[in-house]
């Protein structure tokens, strides 16, 4: 079996981190793996790279490089002759489908990854990108869907339901794990003292991970504690950014609001932590970092949006959406628990990881979905 992915690119972020995992987990078992990316560069491209994984670049030079673009991508379909050819995100799938006259014998498998987009929050190329991915959606082989909340949103749009399944995220536990060491190194480089209790945001910038509800969270708690540090780690853009930063001065943080950029040492910032929070209010499919925190056994305070709920299970702490008031309540319920509470969840974390999430059932499952669709065989649904 040859399998082509197409991704736009392999930069930091949660569906790139999901993809390399697959690509690498794949051909460690045999399978011939290649990835397409629309843009060159990029540190997982390279890791990639490192392993033996064949990565194909090809050359985007921007929005409207469409014509040159889509020939070599053409070219290097024909030449590899994939047996499955699998898109990751909308514009991949929505090209996979369009490539199908070139490859007449090809599967084509999408990829889906967020749940209960509101669309209107952005451009008009991501909504009509949205329509059309919909409309296509009847053509593709096999749907992969990351989350049960993103298989009923997807419904409820009109995609396909007999040809989707979801396969939740896969957290690489040994990468992802306690290390007291780590925990020290980072927080004497943050400046946090003995004394004080990290709470931490790790996404992009972007409306909807919710980094406004974080600030004025914090900002409620600082009011009555002055233990308590926070910190926001990715990248964005910069005007978002300065809003942001803007907000933290007026809920009057400070030095208390660190901001980290993006990075290969997420697993030590995790253990850095004392509580991890995922504060999306809408688009969340499966999140990695709530995955990947409880694998480091850190307690994990997020908002009910996605499968967020269905992955922390009863060690974690839900909150609604949106809501500044009860973010910071449930912080303040996780930091006051007992020594043994926290121990109890802690260990609980992880192994509610080990034991559902793992990357071997991630590969797993996602083998023997791939080979039964290049085989046309059955496959089920949710």
């Amino acid at each position: 079996m040859r399998i082509l992915f197409l991704a736009r690119s392999l930069n930091y972020g949660g569906c790139e981190r999901q993809l390399v995992l697959l690509a690498k987990g794949l051909w460690s078992r045999g399978v011939a793996v290649t990835v397409a990316t629309f843009y060159s560069g990029g540190s997982l491209g390279r890791e990639l790279e490192s392993t033996g994984v064949s990565v194909e670049s090809l050359e985007k030079r921007g929005r409207w490089d469409v014509l040159g673009f889509f020939l070599r991508l053409i070219f290097v379909v024909c030449r590899i002759q994939p047996t499955i050819l699998h898109g990751y995100l909308a514009t991949a799938n929505i090209l996979t489908v369009l490539l199908r006259p070139f490859c007449p014998s090809t599967k084509i498998v999408w990829g889906l990854r967020a749940s209960n987009m509101e669309l209107d929050r952005y451009g008009y190329v991501d909504q009509i990108q949205s329509w059309i991915e919909c409309k296509l959606s009847h053509f593709a082989d096999l749907i992969v869907v990351n989350s049960h909340a993103g298989f009923d949103f997807a419904a409820r749009k009109g995609f396909p339901q007999d040809k989707m399944v979801v396969i939740s995220n896969g957290i690489d536990v040994d990468r992802f794990c306690p290390n007291s060491a780590s925990r020290q190194r980072m927080r004497q480089a943050w400046g946090i003292s003995d004394r004080e209790q990290l709470i931490g945001l790790i996404g992009r910038l972007d409306p909807m991970k919710g980094h406004d509800t974080f600030i004025k969270a914090a900002g409620l708690l600082a009011r009555k504690r002055d233990d308590i540090r926070y910190l926001c780690v990715g990248d964005g853009p910069e005007a978002f950014k300065q809003r942001l930063v803007a907000l933290s001065m007026e809920m009057r943080l400070g030095h208390r609001l660190i901001w980290v950029s993006a990075g290969d040492d997420v697993g030590a910032i995790y253990n850095a932590l004392d509580l991890v929070t995922s504060c999306s209010s809408y688009g969340e499919g499966f999140s990695n970092v709530i995955g990947e925190a409880m694998a480091c056994g850190r307690p994990c305070v997020v908002t009910d949006v996605g499968d967020a709920k269905r992955s922390v299970g009863d060690p974690g702490y839900v909150v609604a959406p949106g809501s500044p008031t009860a973010l910071a309540s449930a912080w303040q319920e996780a930091l006051d628990a007992s020594g043994p509470e926290k121990t109890r969840r802690s260990q609980r974390a992880r192994e509610r990881v080990i034991e559902h999430f793992s990357l071997e059932r991630l590969l797993e499952d996602t083998a023997r979905m791939l080979e039964a669709t290049g085989n046309t065989a059955e496959y089920p649904t949710k």
